[in-house]
C-alpha cells in the first residue's frame, strides 16, 4: 500500500514538473512589426520664373517748344535771358526742327570771369549773344542717337563743331565741352544740356 502510495506520489510529480517545463519552454512568437505606411511625400513642383512684363512705354509726346522748355529749367535761366535779350527766343519757338546744346547757368560762369563782366553786362552785348548763341544750334532735330561723331557739323551761325564719342564738342576755338544731358523733347527739337559755353571765334 505504501508502495502504490509513493508511486501514485512520484507520478504526481513527474506530470507537474513535465507540466512546468512545458509551460517554461513556450517561446512566445515573435511579433512582427506593425507595417507603417510610408508617407508618399509628393516632389515639390518647380516653381515657374515669372518673367515680369516689360513696363508700356509711357507716352512721353513733347507739349513745349525748345523755348518753352528753357524758360522752365532752373537750371538754364541765363541762356533763356542771353535769348531773350537778343530776340532768338522766337526762332526756338516756331514750329521748325531745331537742335540745341544749352549751356547751364554753371557754364557762363568761366565766360563772365573770363570777359570780365557781369550777367547783366553780358546780357546788354547783344552783339555778342548773336554771334555766340546760334552757334548751339542746329537747323535740324538730331538726337544723341544720331549724333554724327567725328565729323564737321555745321551750326545755325554757319561755323562747325565736331563731337567725340564720349560726348565732348570742340568748338572752333579748341575749347571743350561735355554734354551732361541728351534728348530733353520739344515739339520743335531737342535740347542737350552741356557745362561750358560754346565759341565760335
Amino acid at each position: 500500500m505504501l508502495k502504490k502510495n509513493l508511486l501514485s506520489i512520484a507520478v504526481v510529480t513527474a506530470a507537474m514538473s513535465l507540466a512546468a517545463c512545458n509551460d517554461t519552454e513556450t517561446v512566445a512568437e515573435p511579433t512582427e512589426p506593425e507595417a507603417t505606411e510610408e508617407m508618399a511625400v509628393e516632389p515639390v513642383a518647380e516653381t515657374e520664373a515669372v518673367e515680369a512684363e516689360p513696363m508700356a512705354e509711357m507716352d512721353m509726346e513733347a507739349t513745349q517748344t525748345i523755348a518753352e522748355i528753357a524758360a522752365e529749367n532752373e537750371n538754364l535761366t541765363i541762356l533763356t535771358a542771353a535769348l531773350q535779350a537778343a530776340g532768338l527766343d522766337t526762332m526756338l519757338m516756331e514750329e521748325t526742327k531745331h537742335t540745341v546744346f544749352a549751356p547751364t547757368d554753371d557754364a557762363f560762369a568761366p565766360v563772365l570771369e573770363k570777359l570780365g563782366v557781369t550777367k547783366e553786362e553780358l546780357l546788354a552785348n547783344t552783339d555778342l549773344l548773336k554771334t555766340v548763341l546760334p552757334y548751339h544750334v542746329l537747323a535740324m532735330e538730331v538726337k544723341a542717337a544720331d549724333i554724327p561723331y567725328g565729323t564737321e557739323i555745321e551750326t545755325a551761325n554757319g561755323k562747325t563743331i565736331t563731337i567725340s564719342e564720349d560726348n565732348i564738342i570742340t568748338d572752333a576755338t579748341g575749347n571743350t565741352a561735355n554734354i551732361t544731358g541728351t534728348d530733353i523733347m520739344a515739339t520743335n527739337g531737342v535740347v542737350h544740356t552741356i557745362d561750358a559755353v560754346l565759341m565760335p571765334e
